[in-house]
């Protein structure tokens, strides 16, 4: 099994004058789920190279399992520091693509042609598509025959209220919540910080950073069972 996993390149967080970009559990936990059942990952970022870690989701409060093992793990931090360029990939080499999330997403993925087209490809050839947290914002201009590709679909992530929490709400560029309402998206959620993932045909979408573990091991179930 060939999983393609994208990052952000992107590490400003709008006019705040901070730091942004992804956030590592949701590329940590996904990529053990992956890595231990024995699938193939490749890491891309738009500009390559060593992809923007959110600081945020490294402080003390915010360690993870996951987190721990990878930065115990020489050869993940290696794989990490040398993603590919995402335009140096074509979607045909792999069986499906998950995007973690962070807030660098919503400035660069969301806006990036090159990642709406491989979305298309992927799931126009039948391939499963799955984001979690800010990254089902990437989703905002992808189209599937003519419409929005959440049109109709049962969708997840970041809740307006979580982002109320951490009082970005008035910096990002769009509210994740909203605008896959907006898109015709059938959104679902749980609990502010709970774990919440819902599957709709070939979407796999997930809520929050709590959410990036079932998130991963839905997809791979998915791609077991095919």
């Amino acid at each position: 099994m060939r999983i393609l996993m994208v990052l952000t390149s992107h590490d400003t967080l709008g006019d705040t004058g901070r730091k942004t970009g992804f956030w590592l559990e949701e590329f940590a936990s996904p990529y053990y789920v992956f890595t231990d059942a024995g699938a193939s990952v490749t890491v891309v970022s738009p500009k390559g190279g060593q992809p923007p870690i959110d600081p945020k989701s490294d402080d003390p409060d915010n360690q993870t399992e996951a987190q721990t093992r990878f930065k115990a793990d020489r050869d993940a931090i290696a794989v990490l520091a040398n993603t590919l360029r995402l335009d140096s990939i074509s979607p045909a080499d792999f069986d499906t693509v998950f995007y973690p999330g962070g807030h660098g997403p919503m400035w660069d993925l969301a806006e990036d042609p090159v990642s709406i087209k491989l979305i298309e490809a992927f799931y126009d050839s039948g391939k499963p598509v799955a984001a979690v947290c800010h990254a089902p914002g990437v989703l905002r201009h992808v189209t599937h025959d003519g419409e929005p590709i959440v049109k109709g679909k049962r969708v997840a992530g970041f809740t307006n209220t979580e982002e109320e929490e951490v009082q970005l709400t008035k910096v990002v560029p769009f509210l994740v919540e909203d605008e896959l309402k907006r898109q015709g998206g059938l959104y679902q959620k749980t609990d502010n910080w709970f774990p919440f993932a819902v599957v709709d045909g070939l979407l796999i979408t997930g809520q929050n950073p709590a959410s990036s573990t079932i998130t991963a091991q839905t997809l791979l179930s998915i791609m077991n069972r095919r």
